[in-house]
């Protein structure tokens, strides 16, 4: 464990040197469980989100964006079975009154958590002796319900209750019944989503990997109940081939299938694609089907009919639903995490990020060779102006040395770096194009710079 704690300490070091995550509220000592996005985060984080909008809805003829408001009426929540469910297990530190998850504490003393009822859990905590991280006793464990709850409006009463949305699911089957009224699509078709949830962890831990405010990005697949088998299938690949496009390595995604007795209430099947993190083996996303369940649920509950009528064979029924859900937030954290990498290059121990190019923040670095040359920046400032207005992330580099740039640039993750030298003015109107991976540099005529760069990072 140590060893994976180093790793992940190196990470967050350069997660905040870089300019990629700082801690959130950091200036007033933090706020446990909440994380602010650096420029260079933010990057990274929409070329995550880019590319799988473009995979799983730009690119298909059966998708139909959403973005649903994060207030909803709390009769969504009753409905989806939140109110009633949606908990882990709570214990408390009997002397210091601090709160822990139960399975986290089992877990962290080897006990394997899945399939544990609330029961089994109090009694394995007293038969293995398991005290708090302060070496104090517990108290019984209990359900914690982790929606964050807050009134509307001036008055403060039942009717007046609303949550942060703990996931971003409920607002697509909400909208339903309006996507078939306005567009009137065939099934099978899906609704998609990428947005804001919050869940009132009561221990986040492990960097961005747990935290009280995530961002998701969901895609509820309507289908005839008949379809639903070949219809998963096709997510489970398709789940797998975006892994590959954003960078991360097969060999680290394996599947688990999720056991009845460890499954959501409204699941049949689920698969959990799971990640090897620095912090070990963990989820990543997760793929379930969930039947019938959420718009047979706000039928009942809201009295509208959501049900889909098909023409062709004049039936009415309710759709069932494939859900493949990622988290973007994990999906940074293993991007990063797979592509940290320590080597030797010239002689010199370096650090860098090995991120593919489709989702690297920076795709080229332009440098002038000597910052007090004007003839240099002059030109650099030229070619970074081309590849910018082609390519768009572009980033100017004058700040350091030669050297020091390369080494800020590799910690960045940037794939190439373009210097302008004085044989570019003189000679041959040529720049040199140096590789972030091996660090071997080619000489590049200006003129095929472009067409060069989009052919190494297509």
């Amino acid at each position: 464990m140590e060893k994976k704690n180093s790793v992940m300490e190196e990470i967050i070091s350069l997660c905040k040197r870089r300019g990629f995550i700082y801690q959130g509220s950091e200036i007033y000592g933090g706020l446990a469980g909440t994380w602010d996005y650096g420029p260079y985060g933010v990057a990274l984080k929409k070329n995550i989100e880019n590319t799988w909008w473009k995979r799983f809805v730009t690119d298909r003829e059966d998708m139909y964006g959403v973005d649903a408001a994060i207030l909803m009426n709390q009769n969504v929540w009753k409905a989806s079975g939140h109110v009633a469910g949606f908990a882990d297990p709570l214990v408390e530190d009997l002397k210091t009154k601090k709160r822990y998850r139960a399975d986290h504490l089992l877990e962290d003393n080897g006990v394997d958590v899945k399939g544990l009822t609330l029961d089994k859990i109090n009694a394995l905590i007293k038969e293995k002796g398991i005290k708090s991280p302060d070496g104090n006793a517990l108290g019984e464990a209990r359900q914690f319900n982790m929606m964050f709850k807050t009134n509307i409006g001036a008055i403060e009463d039942d009717s007046s209750v609303v949550y942060l949305r703990p996931e971003t699911a409920g607002g697509m089957f909400v909208n339903f019944k309006n996507i078939l009224d306005t567009f009137h699509p065939k099934l099978p078709f899906g609704t998609a989503q990428i947005g804001k949830a919050f869940r009132n962890e009561i221990a986040p831990r492990d960097f961005i990997f747990r935290v009280r405010e995530l961002e998701q990005m969901e895609i509820e697949y309507f289908i005839h109940p008949d379809a639903w088998k070949e219809t998963f299938e096709s997510f489970r690949k398709e789940m797998h081939e975006f892994a590959t496009e954003v960078g991360l390595p097969s060999t680290k995604v394996h599947e688990l299938e999720v056991a009845d007795e460890d499954r959501a209430h409204y699941s049949k099947r689920t698969i959990d694609f799971e990640f090897d993190f620095p912090i070990g083996k963990k989820e990543l996303w997760g793929l379930a089907y969930r039947t019938d369940f959420d718009l047979q649920s706000h039928t009942r509950e809201s009295k509208v009919d959501l049900s889909y009528f098909d023409e062709a064979n004049k039936t009415r029924f309710v759709p069932h639903v494939i859900e493949p859900s990622f988290g973007v937030g994990r999906t940074m954290l293993a991007i990063i995490s797979s592509a940290y990498t320590e080597d030797e290059l010239g002689g010199e121990k370096r650090i860098y990020l090995k991120l593919s190019p489709k989702v690297a923040p920076v795709k080229v670095a332009v440098f002038p060779l000597l910052k007090n040359k004007p003839e240099l920046v002059n030109k650099a400032r030229e070619v970074f102006s081309s590849l910018k207005k082609e390519i768009g992330n572009v980033e100017f580099d004058d700040n350091g040395n030669i050297g020091k740039r390369y080494r800020r640039q590799d910690e960045i993750g940037t794939p190439f770096c373009v210097t302008i030298d004085f044989d570019t003015i003189e000679k041959d109107d040529s720049v040199t194009v140096r590789d972030r991976d091996s660090g071997n540099q080619e000489r590049v005529k200006i003129s095929e710079l472009i067409s060069y760069i989009k052919e190494k990072i297509s």
